[in-house]
């Protein structure tokens, strides 16, 4: 990452800006005992719900699948509304930050795109996004390339190494390097070091404050 600011910074959405994992986790947990399946303990749902829903029920639920995840939306929909959706520290900030430099902010998740919008405008955050994209928005879900191009193409923008993208997990650093961006993990340094990403970040503070070293140190 070179001493200069970026063009553009994309982000995941859970684990990244926001933290919505006990929803998730009781709706996943949900569907799973439904099916008979063994439910998984909380600490594990970040890194076993990498990948988009249409892409991992399959997986999970055979030829039950489509059944399987509307099962999941209708429960993860009651859960949220209870549970509420939390802000990462520093998250509102950050994106504060970026809209007042002028540099574009986009989401890029595998949450399923109309509740990755839904829970932007709960937050009062759709002013500070180019665009925001989340599952079946594109042709493929992340960490396929056509995800995060769409997303960028919605923002007026192309791929190039002058972009950032920030996320928490493997699917966000294969997309990041799938479009020749910068991966930044939101993590710690033996996650970094397992992925190989050269630049971790314990949260949205931290990265603010990268930001605002950069920027003071430009002529």
């Amino acid at each position: 990452m070179k001493n200069v600011l970026p063009r553009a910074v994309i982000f995941d959405w859970d684990n990244t800006l926001v933290d919505s994992w006990g929803a998730i986790g009781e709706a996943v947990n949900h569907v799973r005992a439904r099916y008979g399946k063994p439910v998984w303990p909380r600490e594990e749902i970040p890194d076993r719900c990498t990948r988009s829903a249409r892409d991992s029920f399959p997986e999970m639920f055979g030829d039950k699948w489509q059944e399987a995840m509307d099962a999941f939306y209708v429960h993860f929909r009651k859960a949220r509304e209870r549970d509420g959706i939390h802000p990462a520290e520093g998250a509102k900030d950050l994106l504060a930050w970026l809209l007042d430099n002028r540099i574009p902010a986009i989401v890029v998740s595998n949450k399923m795109g109309e509740h990755l919008r839904h829970e932007a405008t709960h937050l009062g955050w759709d002013h500070y996004f180019a665009s925001i994209v989340g599952a079946r928005d594109a042709i493929r879900d992340k960490p396929a390339r056509e995800h995060a191009d769409h997303a960028l193409s919605l923002a007026g923008l192309e791929a190039s190494p002058d972009i950032w993208f920030i996320g928490d997990g493997e699917s966000d650093v294969a997309c990041a390097r799938a479009i020749g961006c910068i991966p930044l993990l939101i993590g710690n340094q033996a996650t970094a070091q397992t992925l190989g990403v050269a630049h971790f970040f314990t949260g949205c503070r931290e990265i603010l404050e990268q930001l605002n070293a950069i920027k003071s140190a430009l002529p």
